[in-house]
């Protein structure tokens, strides 16, 4: 939980940076607020660009019904991750687990707030632009990739010695 804990406080703090710091938007800040992008080096802007889907824009929707909608199933989401957590002994998983939740509610917060998803890292090579995402994208992100190498790589008992055990 110490993990969830600090990817919320990071992300929200990053985002308060980047809102009210960085592009001074004033309050209340809405969906409709815009601000030009800020190159800051040859592969990075900081770009304001509002999420009103999931992950890369899916499911996007400008509707109460999809701002409730999202919040409902990524708080169920965080409750499935909980009850995984407290199960669980082991620590990548313990680890990814804790940087998703810290990220969804992270996300779920701003959609309550504004009705979407404060975007503003654009990493780009080139010609070729990648998504435009934040920190509890990121933890997201991280935390399945942990959660997927601790499946493919992972400790697991042999199954005769898990039989044997339970005898």
């Amino acid at each position: 939980m110490i993990v969830a804990a600090l990817i919320l406080i990071a992300d929200q703090l990053s985002k308060y940076w980047v809102l009210k710091v960085l592009f001074g938007l004033p309050d209340p800040i809405t969906t409709a607020s815009w601000a030009p992008s800020i190159r800051i080096t040859g592969f990075l802007d900081f770009a304001m660009v509002w999420n009103y889907g999931i992950s890369f824009g899916l499911l996007a929707g400008d509707s109460p019904l999809a701002r409730w909608g999202l919040s409902v199933v990524a708080l169920a989401v965080v409750v499935g991750l909980l009850i995984w957590l407290r199960r669980n002994d082991r620590g990548l998983i313990a680890g990814g687990v804790g940087l998703i939740i810290g990220g969804a509610i992270g996300n779920v917060i701003d959609r309550l707030r504004f009705g979407a998803v404060a975007d503003f890292l654009h990493f780009y090579a080139g010609q070729y632009s990648f998504w435009v995402f934040n920190v509890a994208d990121s933890a997201i992100s991280i935390g399945v990739m942990l959660l997927i190498a601790d499946s493919l790589f992972g400790r697991r008992a042999h199954p005769v010695a898990a039989q044997r055990d339970r005898s």
